[in-house]
């Protein structure tokens, strides 16, 4: 869906590449048992990482061996089905379906075509994933709504739609957490949906403004031969850093788990190059 959260591999020691690429396994597998063969094509970074902050601090991960379609001759090891992997198939199902009608609405018919045979594909999936978690799903359709509505009306700010986006991904923060974990996990999440949102309008800015489609960050900065102007990237880079700096702010208020090591590479490390790299023009590093 996006690809932006996900570690600076290279700053990994080889055991904790190894237990990431695990848990990415783990996710997979969940979305396959949960919700069919097709859901296993919508995985995605940002969900793992999501599973890694969901994990409760003494659920020590079950490592298992298994052959799977993009590994039919060598068993791969993966984690073994938990509550943060099991909510984050569901919450990554949903998403993607409101992802998929977004982008249908803002599209031509005939460039949506692929997306509509995937939201037929993922019918049954969705169905299944909004039964279990009504609340997220009414959530995210109110927000998505919001947002679409948001991003035709001229003149409204970049932070306004990105905060549209933000309640999106704080809305997974667990209800029954004692305030202790809620606060923090909420600042975390909001300032990551921020980032995320902005960061996927820059890195679309050259092709959106080459083909004349919207773009939220065009209304603020608008096109220097088809690039964002020097004194925009400036100030996006400012406003990126800052979500980047309360949101690890707010992780170090959280209990360790075993994914803490993992998601600081994500959040100190990975998530300020792959800052700089899409603010340069270039795509992400990994």
């Amino acid at each position: 869906m996006f690809g932006y959260i996900q570690p600076l591999q290279g700053e990994l020691k080889v055991r904790e590449h190894e237990r990431f690429k695990a848990c990415y396994c783990g996710l997979c597998h969940a979305l396959g048992n949960k919700y069919g063969l097709s859901a296993r094509f919508i995985l995605n970074y940002e969900l793992v990482f999501l599973a890694m902050l969901l994990w409760a601090p003494d659920d020590t991960p079950v490592i298992k061996k298994k052959r799977c379609l993009a590994s039919p001759f060598r068993k791969k090891r993966y984690c073994a089905m938990n509550p943060a992997l099991g909510t984050c198939a569901g919450y990554c199902v949903i998403l993607t379906r409101w992802k998929l009608k977004d982008t249908i609405a803002d599209e031509r018919f005939l460039s949506t075509v692929p997306h509509r045979l995937a939201l037929l594909v993922l019918f049954g999936a969705y169905r299944k994933a909004s039964r279990e978690f009504p609340e997220f799903d009414s959530k995210v359709k109110e927000e998505v709504a919001d947002l679409a509505v948001y991003e035709t009306r001229d003149g409204e700010s970049l932070d306004g739609a990105a905060d549209k986006f933000a309640n999106i991904l704080s809305s997974v923060t667990p209800e029954s957490a004692p305030d202790s974990i809620r606060r923090p996990m909420l600042e975390l999440l909001y300032h990551l949906g921020r980032w995320v949102y902005i960061i996927d309008a820059c890195d679309d800015y050259i092709e959106d403004a080459k083909r004349k489609r919207y773009n939220p960050v065009m209304p603020r900065y608008p096109p220097d031969g088809g690039k964002i102007p020097e004194d925009g990237t400036t100030r996006l880079k400012t406003t990126l850093t800052h979500s980047n700096n309360l949101l690890c702010l707010a992780f170090e208020l959280l209990p360790e788990n075993t994914w803490s090591e993992v998601v600081r590479n994500v959040i100190y490390l990975s998530m300020p190059e792959t800052c700089d790299r899409v603010l340069a023009g270039t795509k992400c590093p990994n």
